[in-house]
């Protein structure tokens, strides 16, 4: 068996759903109905990720997740937020929070597997160059994993550095929607293309005045400029 995963949903049946189909990929499961059974057993268990439900008794969801990324014994957990709340200002402040994904409900299980396979491939860091990347004020250190705009240190995660390094690496080249889903995240296939709007405004909102480097090509994708 490989990667543990906590799964945190006060549904029965989407528990033993999700466990089902997370053993059979080969990962070990643990599971938890509310928000607070949910903290404790991150903090004893430290999973490498938690599949985190938005709708919880006790303590939310959003609560759960911003406590995880508070703690620093829990902070670099990744987090699948799985939930019914479709709306974008939802999902916005969940990625606000710390969640490095999201899937709404109803949900494919296959697709869920898929996103954390994929979050934890991030997570765990295929090997980078060691190089550094500056363009218009922005240093990326691929090898440290960390980001300085102006001198100052952001605090990006896991995804956003991927997201930020790629557009650099590509600068000046239009990013479809569809690649960047391939690339930084790893899906291929129909996948909702809002994930790297969402993520892409958030990165927007850390970069300040440096923000203008990364391009909106209308009906397109992204693209990195240097003279914005």
């Amino acid at each position: 068996m490989g990667d543990t995963i906590l799964i945190v949903d006060d549904e029965q049946d989407v528990l033993d759903l999700l466990v089902y189909h997370l053993q059979r990929a080969g990962y070990k499961t643990l599971t938890a109905r509310d928000g607070n059974a949910a903290l404790q057993k991150a903090r004893d268990q430290l999973p490498a990720l938690v599949v985190l439900d938005l709708m919880l008794p006790e303590v939310e969801g959003t609560e759960v997740c911003k406590r995880l990324k508070a703690d620093p014994k829990t902070a670099r957990i990744p987090v699948l937020m799985l939930t019914a709340k479709a709306e974008e200002l939802d999902r916005v402040l969940g990625l606000e929070l710390g969640a490095d994904d999201y899937v709404t409900k109803p949900f494919s299980p296959r697709e869920v597997v898929l996103r954390i396979k994929s979050i934890l491939r991030r997570a765990q860091g295929e090997a980078e160059p060691a190089e550094v990347l500056k363009v218009a004020g922005i240093v990326v250190d691929l090898s440290k994993h960390e980001v300085m705009v102006k001198g100052k240190l952001l605090e990006l995660t896991a995804t956003e550095f991927k997201l930020l390094a790629t557009l650099m690496e590509r600068r000046g080249r239009v990013q479809s929607r569809d690649r960047l889903l391939n690339d930084v995240w790893g899906y291929e296939g129909d996948v909702d293309t809002r994930t790297v709007d969402t993520h892409v405004r958030r990165l927007r909102e850390k970069l300040g005045k440096a923000a203008d480097c990364v391009e909106t090509i209308r009906g397109v994708g992204y693209r990195f400029v240097e003279n914005a």
